[in-house]
Parts: C-alpha cells; sequence; structure tokens
C-alpha cells in the first residue's frame, strides 16, 4: 500500500499554493483538496507566520490520512476518527446523510436519545439485545410505518458504522424490520379533485405542486425537485428511478399545463416548496377547508391516481406503467386493500342464474 503524499499547484494568479492529498493515482479519488495554502512568496511576518502553521497542520493531515489508509479493512479506527460516544457518531451519519426535506434519518437519532435516557453512549453498549429493544421501543410509541421506517434508518446507520470499524459484527444484521400493519390509505374520488381545484390554499406553491401529483402520480421526492427542463411539450421526464433504474415519461395533463404556467429557466425548480412535513401540514388544512373528512397525505395523492384510471376501466399494466412501476404487482396489492364488501356482493351478481 503506498504512503499518502502532499501534492500541490499554484494558483492562476500565482500567489499562493494549495495543497492536496496524493493517495497514488491507482487510488479511488485520486487526489483530496486540503483546503490549506500557503503564500508563494511571503512579504511580511504574517504571511510566513501562516506558512509555518499550514505546513505544520499539512503535515498531521497527512499523517492522519496515511493512517485511514492502513486501518482500512482492518477494524481499527484511528483515534482522530474514534467517537467515544456513539450519540456523536450518530449525530455526525445524520448530517452528512438526511436529505433535504426528508427528517427521518433526524427524527431515528431523536427517538434513539430518548430510548438511552442519556446524552452518552459508548459503542461497546450498542449490542443487538440493546437493538432488539430499540426496535420494540419503537412499536410500543408510534403508529403506522413509522417504526419501520426509524428503524430501517437506524440499521442503515449502524451498517455504516460496522464497515467503518466501530463493530466487529453488525448488531441490527439479524433484526428484521418491523411496522405495524397499515391500514388502507384514504384516496380522493373526482368529485373531491374538483373540490380541491376551486378552492384556494393558504400556501399556492403547495397546491400547484399537490395538483401536479393528482394527475401524474408524482412522488414527493419527485415533484419537490422537479425542474424545468423536466417539462416538455406534451411530457415530464422523470429522472432514472430508484426502484426501476430507468428515466420515466410521463404524459403532461392540459390541468398541470394550466397550473404551472410558462417555461422558465431551465435549471430552476418549477415549485418553491417548504419541507415534506410542511408541505404535508399544508396539504392536510386544505383538505379539511374542502370538507374532505378524510386523512390524505403526498402519497395518497398518487394512490389516489391508480384508483381512479382503474375505476374507469383502465388495465392494471398501464396504470403501472403510467405510475413508473415494473410490474402490475404493487398497484394490484394497494388496489385489492380497497376493494369494499359491496363491490364482492355486486361482483356475485354478474353470475349467470337459471
Amino acid at each position: 500500500m503506498s504512503n499518502v503524499s502532499l501534492f500541490s499547484k499554484v494558483s492562476r494568479d500565482k500567489t499562493k499554493i494549495w495543497y492536496y492529498l496524493d493517495y497514488g493515482a491507482r487510488a479511488t479519488g485520486g487526489r483530496k483538496a486540503t483546503g490549506i495554502f500557503v503564500y508563494a512568496k511571503p512579504k511580511t511576518s504574517i504571511e510566513r507566520a501562516h506558512n509555518k502553521e499550514a505546513m505544520s497542520i499539512l503535515e498531521i493531515k497527512k499523517s492522519q490520512a496515511s493512517l485511514e489508509q492502513q486501518a482500512t479493512g482492518s477494524g481499527y479506527i484511528p483515534t482522530h476518527k474514534f467517537k467515544p460516544n456513539f450519540i456523536e457518531y450518530y449525530g455526525e451519519f445524520v448530517k452528512n446523510n438526511e436529505r433535504p426535506g426528508n427528517r427521518s434519518l433526524s427524527c431515528s437519532l431523536t427517538a434513539f436519545r430518548k430510548f438511552i435516557g442519556k446524552d452518552s453512549i459508548p459503542p461497546a453498549d450498542i449490542t443487538e439485545n440493546l437493538c432488539e429493544r430499540f426496535r420494540q421501543y419503537l412499536l410500543d410509541n408510534l403508529t403506522g410505518e413509522t417504526p419501520a421506517d426509524y428503524f430501517m434508518r437506524f440499521k442503515r446507520m449502524v451498517r455504516a458504522a460496522t464497515k467503518e470499524g466501530y463493530f466487529r459484527v453488525n448488531p441490527t444484521e439479524d433484526i428484521k424490520v418491523k411496522g405495524h400493519p397499515s391500514g388502507v390509505k384514504d384516496v380522493l374520488s373526482r368529485e373531491e379533485y374538483g373540490q380541491l381545484l376551486k378552492l384556494p390554499c393558504s400556501n399556492h406553491e403547495v397546491k400547484k405542486a399537490a395538483i401536479t401529483s393528482m394527475y401524474t402520480g408524482l412522488r414527493w421526492s419527485d415533484v419537490s425537485v422537479l425542474q424545468w427542463w423536466q417539462i416538455r411539450d406534451t411530457t415530464i421526464l422523470l429522472k432514472k428511478q430508484n426502484k426501476t433504474g430507468v428515466p420515466l415519461e410521463i404524459p403532461l395533463h392540459p390541468v398541470v399545463r394550466a397550473i404551472i404556467g410558462d417555461k422558465k429557466v431551465p435549471n430552476d425548480l418549477v415549485f418553491a416548496l417548504p419541507s415534506q412535513d410542511g408541505a404535508n401540514k399544508v396539504l392536510k388544512k386544505w383538505v379539511k377547508d374542502c370538507q374532505i373528512d378524510k386523512h390524505i397525505t403526498w402519497h395518497c395523492l398518487r394512490h389516489s391516481v391508480s384508483d381512479i384510471l382503474i375505476d374507469e376501466g383502465v388495465d392494471v399494466e398501464t396504470v403501472a406503467s403510467f405510475l413508473g412501476h415494473k410490474t402490475a404487482k404493487h398497484v394490484l396489492q394497494t388496489y385489492r386493500k380497497r376493494v369494499k364488501a359491496k363491490d364482492v356482493k355486486a361482483a356475485s351478481g354478474k353470475l349467470p342464474t337459471f
């Protein structure tokens, strides 16, 4: 294994020399900027002192990087990287990995803090038994799929910590994610679509984005980052889908075209939206103001699209393709939950009688 060295690069104006950590030509990442520079021709005592201090820091960084490289795969964590309080590691993981508008990761950390009831816990105390008790704590104190959502984030964090050498064996590896059996999600009817279209909303951007989802089936993760270049003449082009791995092009409904207005700067966002939690609160109030007695979240808008299309006689395979699914399995499972007893009775009446 090659040692880490320093690589220097003179600035364009020739006044500064910037330094990089050089991991070798074959190493992944190649060179990484340190953000540290020295003056090419120091003119004052301050600049000379700066250069001396900068070179000392660079030597420390080089030594630390070399130690990290040698520790890779050994299960050993260099002292400067190790966090004796695992809460600190968890917090740093949240900071580096949480997606804008999605607070599930930070909420999982908050739940874990409440579970342990203190501000500090050493990595050695993160045992399989403790992880199982944390899962049960989530199930006892949260509803719906939230326990599964939070524990899935927790497992992701512990898996990363295991790879970094905090655990010899992942303590969550044999613990399955569990949530409460979810009930049938509420969906909007055709008539309720009309009610929402007519009634103003406290946040017009949320209304425009929600209506777009109501006519396209776009997830929050898609509509919240939708840019103008994705709006074509007759379609909306979505980026590669996480579940299918391929881009998706869906029809641009006339209602959506009318409500979003004329195209603007290609790389600008189509909607100026709050966080996902904030948008769902606005949506909840808007639905209530329309006197619709249903618990509607953003994901319910997507289910509404599939239900209305199927009720209108569109075949399931087409609906699945419209929503970006590879197969019709998920649509069938979701729709089947909403089949009412009276529908079954009505179906029985279609059989021949003699």
